[in-house]
């Protein structure tokens, strides 16, 4: 046999799915699935953030009138980790 007959009796097998569709984490966003695992996965900052954010706007519902910051602040946390469970669980109540 030549070379150039050897080339052409061998076929190229087609990709299996898995590898051209990426990564599972890839698959897993197309899918749309990939939603509710990114809302589960909330890094510390970002829930340091949301925890802040909830506690101003305790502090703004209320004027601004004097009041106990840590207080806000333990309250805020309590509802943002509240939310944020209900999340991981399937809930699908927003998280601001």
């Amino acid at each position: 046999m030549t070379s150039a007959s050897k080339s052409t009796s061998r076929r190229k097998t087609p990709a299996s799915p898995a590898k051209t569709a990426g990564s599972p984490a890839k698959r897993a966003s197309a899918s749309g699935s990939g939603k509710k695992a990114a809302r589960a996965q909330i890094t510390p900052e970002r829930r340091h953030e949301m925890i802040a954010e909830a506690a101003y706007l305790r502090a703004e519902s209320r004027g601004f009138a004097p009041a106990d910051p840590l207080h806000d602040w333990l309250t805020a946390e309590q509802e943002v980790d509240a939310r944020l469970a209900g999340q991981t669980q399937g809930a699908d109540a927003p998280v601001h």
